[in-house]
């Protein structure tokens, strides 16, 4: 990587991150719990654009999660390497089909999300209703939103994405 390359990386990386932290604690009350739409998920189709977007993602869940810490440090961990895995799947299957890029997202936090309020005690529905709720509102910003995202950003792709 050149070291324009590695400037715009990780700028790209850094802005990421700070949309994400800062959409998810601006609209905290629909960010956590049971019943969630992290409306910043749907930044998880952002991988298709820039490989930035997976430590970008990762980091900035970790910034928000790190903001409430009362949930413990499991939701900081296991919560930001479900964003990571996400992402990083994200990126790997970008070539596929473009309505497959939320999908990681929606699977990755619906299991590992429900996983969390479960073992810390912080919901008091059984494992797989918190599975079918996360899941519901992560696909509600990952679809709903991340797409008309994806197809705003796909129009200007070579706009906002250009390599220098």
């Amino acid at each position: 990587m050149q070291g324009t390359s590695k400037v715009r990386y990780l700028c790209e990386a850094s802005l990421i991150a700070a949309i994400y932290a800062a959409l998810t604690l601006l609209l905290a009350p629909l960010s956590y719990g049971s019943v969630q739409v992290r409306i910043s998920e749907a930044l998880c189709v952002l991988p298709f654009f820039t490989p930035a977007a997976v430590p970008g993602l990762f980091i900035g869940c970790m910034l928000a999660n790190l903001y409430t810490v009362g949930l413990g440090i499991m939701d900081i961990v296991v919560g930001s390497l479900a964003t990571l895995l996400a992402a990083t799947v994200t990126w790997l299957i970008r070539n596929k089909s473009k309505w497959l890029l939320p999908l990681p997202s929606v699977v990755a936090n619906a299991f590992l999300v429900a996983w969390v309020l479960v073992a810390q005690g912080q919901t008091p529905f059984p494992y797989w209703v918190n599975v079918l709720s996360v899941g519901a509102g992560q696909a509600v910003a990952c679809y709903a939103i991340g797409m008309p995202l994806f197809f705003l950003l796909k129009r200007y792709q070579k706009t906002i994405f250009k390599r220098v």
